[in-house]
């Protein structure tokens, strides 16, 4: 029984992953078709990158203080 466990989960990720894929890919080329304007494009991947930068900073604080919280010496040689 145990055996199969593995091969149903790994299954059904592909399944839901290819799906998921697809309508990703297909939403896509369904918004290149209307054609977006080029300031509007670049103000959103400014808001995306600057988003991500943060998070990117506030996953490193939060890992770095509950490492220092936790006594790892987190000094360089």
């Amino acid at each position: 029984m145990i055996d199969w466990v593995p091969v149903v989960f790994i299954t059904f990720k592909v399944l839901i992953f290819g799906t998921c894929m697809y309508f990703a890919i297909k939403w896509h080329y369904d918004q290149g078709k209307k054609g977006m304007d080029k300031r509007a494009l670049l103000r959103t991947g400014g808001k995306v990158a600057a988003v991500f930068i943060l998070a990117l900073v506030g996953v490193l604080l939060f890992t770095f203080g509950i490492a220092s919280m936790l006594g790892m010496d987190l000094s360089l040689p």
